[in-house]
């Protein structure tokens, strides 16, 4: 078997110098080590293998070992092999010359219309994980051996069928074990072949919109609303028409002057504010969707977490035959990383968007569907969620106690319901929400600006979002009193300010 230091060295030997071999072979290992492409503490291949990729004599290639070993560039042990060093010597970087040199600037690249607008348009967050980073569960409280012991045993003797391509919208069993978890929890009434795994919400609103929509068509979203299903939307060519929204959820307009195709809504549970859409609003907004000839996606991405009252049915469980493509996600009840979503689909679709989703994603993952099939049927999923709302729940007490008792009652948002992962912390209307997040940050605590999630003005206020879920309990008052600080020092920024400007007159 070939090596990739002896495919690299091939490369630079043939350069069609007259020079000594064991010249040419010295520099070029040398070369190689300085530049970075031999990495520090790497293990050379033995003389003899080297020799017989190369073609030469062995004792060329021991011949060159000894000078590296000589001037340090690596050191050996009998027995052990032939190892980089983690320096170089003192006397090649005496000589002025450098490693590798950065690369030359690179002209800026011209990126379409529509690629400039999705970078310029960017809300995904480097930060993903810590104090109070919304959207995220605890990932550490995850049954990480009960999961990897399901998944062993796959691996000890695995199927050619999970290991393959796959067609129809993700494994059977998985689908299975949904359809029947979908109608025990949301009243879900559906054949597995009606789901559709897919990589996220992400994929699964792209493939909606793709399948269903045509660009230049509208699209209506909540205003606040999830960004990214508003980016999705956008960069399918969609026209979004933003709807304020309320505490009986999305507002619908009196007239309908222009049908939308799409209806964006998350009535379980609203993102970012959160109220829960009223059975009135549901039962007009599935009217205005059959009059108008659209389709409802329904975003259910936090539904298994409510701390009290009854479960909300979902809109897709309302009505016989009702315009909905429902949308879920293991994102919140497992861990984002999974990237598993899913769609119901009415089963007219179910054929074209199987065949669409095969042919623009190439599915596969299927020894990740059949593990999270497993788990979900033996009964660890539903357990799981069990536990975690016990969990959440608590910890969502301990910051609403503390927001009222800290700073009062009205900080916290108006809508904020018994459910979810995060809670609306309510700013002065003069206070800058972006401001108080970058100041955070620079103290180790993670949130996100209310005001990033609107697009119009109307109702536009600052906040923050807190999420509650990914934070220990003992944690949780030492990481609010820090953003009480941020607060503090962002309040007294303005002050600061005005007095200097005073000063100055």
């Amino acid at each position: 078997m070939r090596s990739i230091v002896g495919d690299l060295l091939l490369l630079r030997l043939a350069d069609g110098s007259s020079e000594p071999m064991n010249k040419r072979l010295y520099q070029g290992i040398r070369e190689a080590i300085l530049d970075g492409a031999i990495a520090a503490d790497s293990r050379l291949p033995a003389t003899r293998d080297l020799a017989a990729e190369l073609g030469i004599a062995r004792n060329t290639v021991v011949h060159v070992y000894s000078q590296l070993l000589a001037e340090g560039y690596t050191r050996s042990r009998q027995g052990n092999g032939t190892f980089v060093n983690a320096s170089v010597p003192d006397s090649y970087l005496a000589s002025g010359r450098r490693r590798r040199l950065p690369p030359p600037a690179q002209p800026r690249p011209v990126l379409s219309p529509r690629g400039a607008a999705i970078v310029d348009g960017v809300s995904a967050s480097p930060y993903q994980w810590g104090a109070f980073m919304p959207g995220v569960p605890d990932l550490t409280e995850f049954p990480h051996k009960k999961f990897g012991r399901i998944f062993s045993a796959l691996w000890r003797n695995p199927s050619p069928d999970l290991l393959t391509y796959a067609y129809g919208g993700g494994l059977p069993a998985l689908r299975e074990a949904l359809a029947q978890h979908l109608a025990l929890t949301r009243s879900i009434d559906c054949d597995p072949e009606q789901i559709i795994i897919t990589e996220g919400s992400h994929q699964a609103i792209d493939l909606a919109t793709r399948i269903l929509g045509e660009a230049g068509e509208t699209a209506w979203v909540e205003d606040p609303g999830y960004w990214g299903a508003r980016t999705i939307l956008q960069a399918n060519g969609l026209h979004t028409v933003h709807l304020p929204v309320d505490e009986e959820g999305m507002r619908l307009p009196e007239t309908v002057t222009t049908p939308p195709r799409f209806i964006f809504v998350t009535p379980s549970h609203q993102y970012p504010l959160g109220p829960v859409m009223s059975l009135a609003r549901r039962r007009q907004l599935l009217a205005v969707a059959r009059q108008s000839g659209s389709w409802i996606i329904e975003d259910d991405y936090d539904s298994e977490f409510r701390f009290s009252g009854r479960p909300i049915a979902s809109l897709l469980g309302l009505e016989p035959d009702a315009p909905v493509i429902y949308m879920g996600t293991f994102s919140k009840t497992l861990y984002p990383g999974l990237r598993v979503g899913y769609l119901v689909l009415p089963k007219t679709l179910t054929a074209a968007f199987q065949a669409a989703h095969a042919e623009l994603y190439r599915e596969g993952h299927l020894m990740t569907h059949a593990a999270l099939a497993t788990f979900i049927s033996e009964g660890h999923y539903a357990a799981h969620i069990r536990r975690m709302r016990m969990l959440y729940g608590r910890r969502r007490a301990m910051l609403v106690n503390l927001i009222e008792r800290r700073l009062g009652p009205d900080w916290l948002h108006r809508d904020a319901s018994m459910a979810g992962l995060h809670l609306v912390l309510t700013l002065p209307p003069d206070m800058d929400d972006l401001r108080v997040v970058d100041v955070a940050r620079s103290k180790g605590v993670l949130t996100r600006a209310l005001s990033r999630y609107y697009v119009n003005d109307e109702g536009r206020r600052p906040g923050l979002l807190l999420g509650y879920a990914c934070v220990p309990e003992n944690e949780i008052a030492r990481k609010f009193e820090v953003l009480l600080e941020s607060l503090a020092d962002v309040a007294r920024a303005p002050a600061r300010a005005a007095v200097a400007q005073s000063g100055r007159r």
